[in-house]
């Protein structure tokens, strides 16, 4: 079932507008959470401020954003304050520029949003915006108030809508260059490369969902089934890796080794 959408607005392309609705494209809903308890009464601990100094409870109306511009020195800005400073991108998505799609690195994407049309009458300019899009290779770069913040956002055509990404702040980003650049060259024996060849056709498999699932998440949902009939849940104890602790010297011989087992397993 489709979620409800978290966002309303417009999109907007020159003098093209439409309604637009978006929904968060991942969720961790399914996750396996946990209250922290009382262990001698059983009831729920709840998290609360307190005075660094005093240790006294603040009050929700005392608790303001502070700046620190010295070791105990801040600079109080007031909720008035921080909304000022908002710009005009609340609820509408502008797109004022596009860029090559290839051009932008993976590393800059942080959070996916699918983003379709709210109306009837807006889906033909949602329409040609997003197919202009696919058929120049080219997405859309905007600035949108998310989650309290002002942030730039990649639209990128996706099948019937789109895909709206949150991109991370120039800040955010470390250059590759300062850790990837100290290796030097590494002259590679084609030979090695035929037996890499060769482990990697053996294990490529089109992609599944479940390559991702979360083994932790099945057996924590097991362990809670058996408390909750009052059983005593299994202990599962994690086996050595025979192979990961030999001291293998020889790539070639530990490439020979890795396609024959594969074979094996397999056959």
């Amino acid at each position: 079932m489709a979620s409800r959408s978290f966002w309303k607005g417009y999109l907007k392309l020159s003098l093209v507008t439409c309604s637009v609705a978006m929904t968060p494209a991942t969720t961790e809903n399914e996750k396996v959470r946990f209250h922290t308890l009382n262990r001698k009464t059983g009831n729920r601990v709840v998290s609360q401020y307190v005075d660094m100094v005093t240790g006294k409870p603040v009050n929700e109306e005392d608790e303001v954003k502070g700046y620190p511009w010295s070791d105990e020195e801040y600079v109080v800005l007031e909720e008035d304050e921080l909304q000022a400073i908002s710009l005009e991108s609340t609820h509408t998505i502008d797109i004022d520029v596009f860029v090559p799609a290839a051009t932008i690195d993976w590393i800059w994407y942080e959070k996916p949003h699918y983003l379709m049309p709210d109306d009837q009458v807006g889906e033909e300019a949602f329409a040609v915006i997003r197919e202009a899009m696919a058929s120049t290779g080219t997405v859309g770069i905007s600035r949108l108030v998310m989650y309290r913040r002002e942030r730039a956002v990649m639209l990128e055509p996706r099948g019937k809508g789109i895909v709206l990404w949150t991109l991370r702040y120039g800040d955010e980003v470390r250059d590759a260059g300062d850790y990837f650049g100290m290796s030097g060259e590494t002259e590679i024996d084609p030979k090695l490369m035929e037996l890499i060849g060769a482990l990697i056709d053996e294990r490529t498999r089109p992609w599944d969902p479940k390559m991702v699932d979360d083994p932790v998440q099945d057996r924590l949902l097991d362990i809670i089934a058996s408390k909750k009939k009052g059983r005593r849940p299994a202990t599962r104890i994690a086996k050595a890796d025979a192979d990961a602790s030999s001291n293998v010297i020889n790539i070639m011989d530990a490439l020979r080794k890795s396609i024959s087992a594969d074979k094996t397993k397999r056959s």
